[in-house]
C-alpha cells in the first residue's frame, strides 16, 4: 500500500479539510513583475513571498484556512516540504494583492526539507488539503545531523528538548548527554524562577532530561502542575560518571545557595 500525505498530516494534528497546500516554484520574476524566489532565497524571503497573494478568488481562496502547508517544487512532479504556517488573517489589500499575517507553526518541523511528495498536477500551485492528502509520499530523507554545541552552550526550551530526545539529527547530542552526570538548571521563563537539579549515580543527564521531555516535570513535586512549555533547560556543571555522589551533591547545594532557589525559586530542599 502506498503511503500518502494524509496520515502524516493527521499524526501532526492537521485536519486536511482545514488546510491549504501550496507548492512554490523557483521563479525570479513573475509575468506580473513581482519578484519570485530562487534556490538561495532565505526562509524570511520565502515567508514574505507566501504572505502576498492575489485578490482574484479564482487564483486564491477568498477565505483561506488557518493552516498553510508550503512545499518547494522539485522537477515537474515532486514537492519538498518547506514549512507549515498559521494564517492569522489578512493585514492588507491594495486592490490586486492581499497580504496575510503568517507565522511558522512548528507542525511537521522534524520533516522540514525531508518530506517529499508526488505532485500530480504539475501546473497547479495550490490545492485544498483533502486533495493533497491523497498525494503519495515519495521520500522521507535522513535529517542532516546537528552538531553538538558543547555543554556550556546548551540552552533548550521544552519543545527543543523533546526534539533532541527523539530525532535522528540530534544523535550526537544524546551521545554527549549520555556521557556525563551533573547539575542542571530549569528556568520558568514566565516568572524567572529557577529549579536546580542533578543527575548522578546510575542516571546520566540524558536519562534525567528524557524524563522531562516525556512528562514535563520529571517526577519533581515542585514542577508538577506547571506548564513545561515555558521551561528552559541548561547545564551548570558536568562530571565524569565515576565522580563520587558526594561531590555532585555538594555542587548541587552550592548552586541552590548561589541562585537562592529554596527561598525564591522552585526547590523545596
Amino acid at each position: 500500500m502506498t503511503l500518502t500525505l494524509e496520515p502524516i498530516l493527521r499524526s501532526a494534528g492537521i485536519d486536511p479539510g482545514q488546510a491549504l497546500v501550496i507548492r512554490h516554484a523557483y521563479v525570479r520574476e513573475h509575468d506580473t513583475g513581482l519578484s519570485g524566489i530562487h534556490a538561495d532565497s532565505t526562509d524570511d524571503e520565502i515567508l514574505q513571498y507566501t504572505r502576498e497573494q492575489s485578490t482574484d478568488s479564482r487564483r486564491f481562496p477568498t477565505v483561506p484556512p488557518r493552516t498553510w502547508i508550503v512545499f518547494i517544487r522539485e522537477g515537474g512532479d515532486r514537492a519538498r516540504l518547506w514549512s507549515v504556517l498559521e494564517n492569522h488573517g489578512e493585514t492588507g489589500h491594495d486592490g490586486s494583492r492581499r497580504t496575510f499575517d503568517l507565522v511558522e507553526s512548528g507542525l511537521l518541523s522534524d520533516l522540514r526539507n525531508r518530506l517529499v511528495i508526488g505532485w500530480r498536477s504539475p501546473r497547479t500551485w495550490r490545492l485544498n488539503g483533502t486533495t493533497a492528502a491523497d498525494y503519495p509520499v515519495m521520500e522521507i530523507a535522513d535529517a542532516q545531523p546537528v552538531p553538538f554545541p558543547g555543554f556550556d552552550r546548551l540552552i533548550l526550551d521544552h519543545a527543543h528538548l523533546q526534539a533532541v530526545m527523539r530525532e535522528h539529527r540530534y544523535a550526537a547530542w544524546r551521545t554527549a548527554l549520555s556521557s556525563v552526570v551533573g547539575v542542571y538548571l530549569i528556568t520558568d521563563t514566565r516568572n524567572g524562577r529557577h529549579y536546580v537539579g542533578k543527575a548522578d549515580g546510575a542516571e546520566n543527564i540524558r536519562q534525567r532530561w528524557n524524563a522531562y521531555a516525556a512528562n514535563g516535570h520529571g517526577g519533581n513535586v515542585e514542577l508538577r502542575g506547571l506548564d513545561p512549555t515555558s521551561f528552559r533547560f541548561s547545564l551548570l556543571r558536568v562530571f565524569d560518571p565515576a565522580t563520587p555522589t558526594s561531590e555532585i551533591d555538594a555542587a548541587e547545594s552550592h548552586f541552590k545557595n548561589a541562585l537562592d532557589t529554596r527561598r525564591h525559586g522552585l526547590n523545596r530542599n
